[in-house]
């Protein structure tokens, strides 16, 4: 049975890398003259062919995802979402399937998503991050708190990073997608973290309020997304070899009021403000995952 999840994983892996391979040379190719022809209405014209491609790309692996891995859906909060608007869509992370299920329940609903990415990608994930560079997803470092101690410029370079990236959505209805605790969740890094939930790490503010602040105005919703995986959580081989039967999806549709807005660098006061917003919807997404788990 386990040679068999293997082989089933080893496949669909193969599969994916194929229809990346697949996208990813005429993305390439496009992106190639994009940046060897220096004129504005071609940028324009370039983007928006990378754009389609982007999409092509997603509704392919949505089509493998549907046909190849038998999982039970469980999806609440699609409805009122329109296609040519911008989100900020903010979720829990435990697996890097995550990605792959959040393009497959939003595929066609909302404008395909543009996630936070750590900067080392690039490297340590070939072609997809190259692919995703090509695309204006932001890439961030994540720098240690002992490094930004060392060095507080650093902290300054990320936000002006996540600054010029949240500039570039202003062009077409975009989705900002961001995992706000930073990393996949784990026991280790949960206890390392002091975290005070039982599902989750501890949330990111910076990332969210800066996109918040650059954004504000063309962001119709905050969408809240909670991820569970019952009976337990589960990693990237589960999904691929299939062995994940059900996963549930929570999506709760957040206004986007006047608190949400303000000058996190500078103003201590809505920092606070804006962290206890955050912390909240946290314990409440801890909380619905606690019950969602409590029937298996």
């Amino acid at each position: 049975m386990t040679l068999f999840k293997c082989l089933k994983a080893a496949l669909t892996s193969v599969l994916y890398l194929i229809i990346l391979t697949v996208w990813f040379v005429p993305l390439l190719i496009v992106g190639l003259f994009h940046f060897i022809i220096p004129v504005k209405k071609w940028h324009q014209f370039t983007k928006k062919l990378m754009e389609t491609l982007y999409v092509l790309w997603l509704r392919s692996n949505y089509f493998l995802l549907k046909w190849i891995i038998p999982i039970k859906w469980e999806i609440k909060g699609l409805d009122q979402l329109r296609y040519k608007e911008w989100y900020l869509l903010i979720s829990n992370h435990q697996t890097w399937a995550d990605i792959l299920i959040l393009q497959y329940v939003f595929s066609n609903k909302i404008p395909p998503l543009k996630f936070f990415l750590k900067k080392e990608l690039l490297w340590t994930l070939p072609i997809a991050s190259w692919a995703c560079w090509l695309l204006d997803f932001p890439f961030m470092h994540r720098y240690s708190k002992t490094v930004l101690a060392k060095h507080p410029e650093l902290k300054k370079k990320d936000i002006e990073e996540t600054k010029k990236a949240s500039i570039k959505f202003k062009i077409m209805p975009t989705t900002v997608a961001n995992f706000v605790e930073g990393t996949r969740f784990s026991k280790e890094k949960q206890a390392l973290q002091a975290s005070p939930y039982q599902y989750l790490l501890r949330p990111k503010a910076a990332g969210i309020a800066f996109s918040l602040a650059v954004l504000g105005v063309f962001f119709h919703k905050i969408l809240n997304v909670t991820i569970i995986y019952p009976p337990q959580r589960a990693n990237l081989f589960d999904f691929l070899s299939g062995d994940i039967k059900k996963i549930i999806v929570e999506i709760e549709t957040l206004p986007i009021t006047k608190d949400w807005l303000g000058d996190y660098e500078n103003d201590r006061q809505f920092r606070i403000v804006f962290q206890k917003k955050l912390n909240e919807l946290w314990e409440k997404k801890d909380q619905l995952i606690k019950t969602q788990l409590q029937g298996f």
